[in-house]
Parts: structure tokens; sequence; C-alpha cells
């Protein structure tokens, strides 16, 4: 899904063309994947931690279908199927209908020999309608910076 290895730097990327664009970030963790796993799947705790999120209801599990109000569009309900589950490793969430539009997310958690952990994010919008609709796209790049940030500093916390 992802295009290509994205620097642990924590700065969003996008990518376009006609019927896709991707956006992306990565930022290295000081906290073992099972921590950061933890933050990642508990959806009554999202709205204290990341600030990009107002809410998500059900259950962040394999199948599963999941609520999210995000704070870039808080009145639109996202209706999510947890698509993608490999615990602490790689989960992925859907919405939207092929081949009209949908929207793929993919968390990806990197173990490092340091003790560390790269996490990444990227989501990809694609569909005959991309085209028609792209424009009116809020540019997603600082949201999935703060979202990065916001996850790190609440992982590496020693008072939890």
């Amino acid at each position: 899904m992802m295009s290509g290895k994205i620097p642990a730097d924590g700065r969003a990327s996008r990518t376009k063309t006609t019927f896709r664009m991707e956006y992306a970030v990565a930022i290295n963790i000081q906290a073992q994947p099972n921590r950061i796993w933890a933050l990642l799947t508990t959806a009554g705790d999202f709205p204290r931690w990341n600030s990009t999120v107002k809410s998500i209801e059900g259950n962040i599990a394999p199948g599963e279908r999941i609520k999210l109000r995000a704070t870039i569009a808080p009145e639109r309900l996202f209706n999510l199927t947890v698509s993608e589950f490999v615990p602490e490793k790689k989960m992925v969430w859907r919405d939207g209908m092929a081949p009209m539009f949908t929207g793929v997310r993919a968390f990806m958690l990197t173990p490092k020999a340091d003790g560390s952990t790269d996490f990444s994010m990227a989501e990809v919008y694609s569909g005959i309608m991309l085209p028609m609709i792209a424009g009116s796209l809020p540019d997603f790049r600082p949201v999935f910076e703060q979202y990065a940030s916001d996850l790190r500093r609440e992982a590496q916390q020693t008072d939890r």
C-alpha cells in the first residue's frame, strides 16, 4: 500500500496522481511496540492523548467497525472497518466504496535494535471520484505530523 520507505523524521509527505493520493508520516518513538500498540488500539482513550481525534466508538480489533470523529472535520462521522490487524506490527482501517472512492489507512510498527520503535502511518485515497473531490480535501500533512507527535509524546511518558 505505502509507496516505499518513509523517513522517520516526523514530517508528513503527500504524493498524488489522477486516481490516487497518499499521505504518509513516520517517527521514531523511544518505546516498545506493545506500549504504542496499546495506545493505537484503545478507542476510548484516543481523545485524551491524540489532539487530531474527537472520538472513536467501537472496538479496535480484527474485522470490527469503528466510528471516528476527527478534529479536522468534526461534523463528519467516519465509519471504518479494521481490515488488517497484526498485533504490535500492522493495522489497516478502510472506509468508502470501491471503485468510487476509498480511504485506506495503515499503521506500522518497526522495532529497532536500540529498543525504540519506528511508527509509520499512511493513508491512500483512491477511486474514480478522486479527481472530482481532491480539490475539496484539506491538506492532511499537518494532521499527520500532529498525530505522530502526539503518539510519540504519550508513548514516551514514563508515568503511565
